[in-house]
């Protein structure tokens, strides 16, 4: 009988791989409209002189990128995580397999690290340039203590977000774009607090070509303790049994390989 990892990494290893390249496609999108609007000699930089008005196109591109990536055929099987936290979160509420969730976590890591790498040979020196800076999260001008916050909060707020709407009958197929609406609206107005990271694979990739270590620790806090604490509320409110699966997209026919009750939810409201 073989260890339970390696029956997980031979039965699931597409899963994985699909989620490492979910990430590291959402990285070089997100480097690419960071260069296209904050390079002071992008021409959409010189036609958009307001920060907030630049905040805004970033987070409607990063909400598309963030459907199309959900929508796609990885991101139908993989369930489209492309996030640690929200592995962890799942876990936690009973949906996933201790190496299944372990492999996700190193594989989005793997993926959102080798997506700006591809973006650094993509563009070069524009990356580098402070104002684009490899699309780094930093804490903002109100400090380390606002930007913990800030990522808490918004954190917390997505996944609880996502956890609801999912596990309605008549909203579940919508969970994208709730995800989608989120992220838009926290780039555009959360993003000078804490950078909007929730994700500590999508920091990491970042950070280590900016070498943006300052603070880092709060990407690696934040976004699981929000979403945990999500988990925590949801179960408190409803119970574990309430979450169905652990997919932002279930309408669909592709392998699920979670601890899967969708079907449950096509039959009776929660």
């Amino acid at each position: 009988m073989k260890p339970d990892f390696i029956a997980s990494l031979r039965s699931h290893w597409p899963e994985y791989l699909m989620e490492a390249a979910e990430l590291g496609l959402f990285m070089v999108s997100a480097c690419t409209f960071t260069a296209l609007l904050e390079h002071p000699a992008s021409p959409l930089r010189t036609l958009l002189p307001e920060p907030v008005e630049r905040r805004f196109f970033t987070g409607l591109a990063m909400a598309g990128t963030l459907l199309a990536l959900v929508y796609s055929d990885w991101g139908k099987r993989s369930g489209a995580h492309m996030n640690p936290a929200f592995s962890l979160m799942y876990l936690r509420l009973g949906k996933m397999e201790t190496w299944d969730a372990a492999f996700y976590v190193i594989f989005q890591f793997a993926g959102g690290t080798a997506g700006v790498l591809i973006s650094a040979l993509l563009f070069g020196g524009l990356l580098a340039h402070a104002d684009v800076n490899y699309a780094a999260t930093r804490p903002g001008m109100r400090g380390v203590v606002v930007a913990f916050a800030a990522e808490l909060l918004i954190t917390m707020v997505l996944a609880l977000t996502v956890l609801v709407v999912s596990n309605r009958k008549t909203l579940a197929r919508f969970t994208p774009f709730f995800a989608a609406g989120l992220f838009a609206a926290y780039i555009t107005l959360e993003a000078p607090l804490s950078g909007m990271s929730m994700n500590p694979a999508r920091t990491l990739g970042s950070a280590l070509l900016a070498h943006a270590f300052h603070a880092i620790w709060i990407y690696f806090v934040a976004p699981p303790l929000g979403m945990l604490l999500a988990a925590e509320i949801y179960v408190r409110t409803k119970s574990a049994r309430a979450v169905h699966c652990a997919k932002l997209h279930h309408h669909n026919r592709a392998r699920c390989i979670f601890r899967c009750r969708h079907a449950e939810l096509q039959g009776a409201e929660v």
